[in-house]
């Protein structure tokens, strides 16, 4: 079990560190999620020490790697936290001419600016879209990415929560409607996972139960994959056709490195 007392803590990312879509506990306009859970149980440890604890989430939807090395992390950085979680890159690889490899050494250009100020680094690889329609087609490029993201872990000594063999996430009840974002029920898989990351105590987290899936009848499938092409598949393409973003004029929802939990 880890010792260490982490006083700080600064989250960088897209949606998937904003916390969509999880709705449980969330305030009014913004989504809770797995960073703002790790903040929770984080602060809860420095709390049994008599200090505070302080946190920061930086993180927007549909960002890509460009900006979360780029003026997040600069952000980040600027705050001076003692942990900071680096997740992103999963945007850019939807993308079919993505360049797996620069990716990489963006992400580690990112990991080693953020080391380099003495700050601990949490990491994520990706997670198997094995089971997923169309995003499967991006299970190659989504593999090569996540041994890469070991390679960095492991070369800069990052702490690494392995998704791709998460098994809560490859239930449906872990995926909001879309199958990009997170339902509650994975957002806790997740936060469990990263508290296992950090070798501390899972239980300091909410109990993360994700339900198995039903089978499905063969038409089923396909009604259900239909009204997800409708409803989500075409306004994305739409969108990206567009040149838009999901997150096009938001700003981070906690850009101050403040007490937390808040009183």
């Amino acid at each position: 079990m880890n010792t260490r007392v982490w006083r700080s803590y600064v989250a960088v990312g897209d949606s998937f560190t904003e916390g969509m879509c999880d709705e449980d506990g969330a305030t009014l306009g913004e989504f809770r999620g797995w960073a703002d859970r790790l903040a929770e149980a984080l602060a809860h440890r420095t709390a049994r020490i008599g200090q505070e604890f302080r946190y920061a989430n930086l993180a927007v939807r549909g960002r890509l790697l460009d900006d979360i090395a780029g003026p997040q992390l600069d952000t980040a950085l600027a705050l001076q936290p003692e942990l900071v979680s680096i997740v992103g890159g999963g945007n850019d690889i939807l993308r079919p001419r993505s360049d797996v490899d620069a990716l990489l050494a963006q992400l580690e250009a990112a990991v080693v600016r953020a080391r380099s100020t003495g700050a601990d680094v949490l990491m994520s690889t990706a997670a198997d879209p094995v089971r997923s329609p169309l995003i499967r087609l991006t299970r190659g490029r989504a593999a090569i990415f996540t041994a890469g993201i070991w390679s960095i872990a492991r070369k800069h000594e990052c702490y690494l929560i392995n998704l791709w063999s998460l098994a809560a996430l490859q239930s449906w009840h872990a995926w909001s409607d879309d199958r990009i974002h997170l339902t509650t029920a994975g957002h806790r898989a997740v936060t469990a996972a990263a508290l296992s990351a950090l070798a501390l105590d899972v239980s300091d987290a909410d109990e993360a139960v994700v339900a198995k899936d039903e089978p499905m009848r063969f038409v089923e499938r396909l009604q259900w994959n239909a009204r997800w092409g409708r409803e989500y598949v075409r306004p994305w393409i739409r969108r990206r056709l567009a040149r838009r973003s999901s997150g096009d004029g938001r700003q981070a929802k906690r850009p101050e490195l403040d007490a937390w939990p808040p009183g």
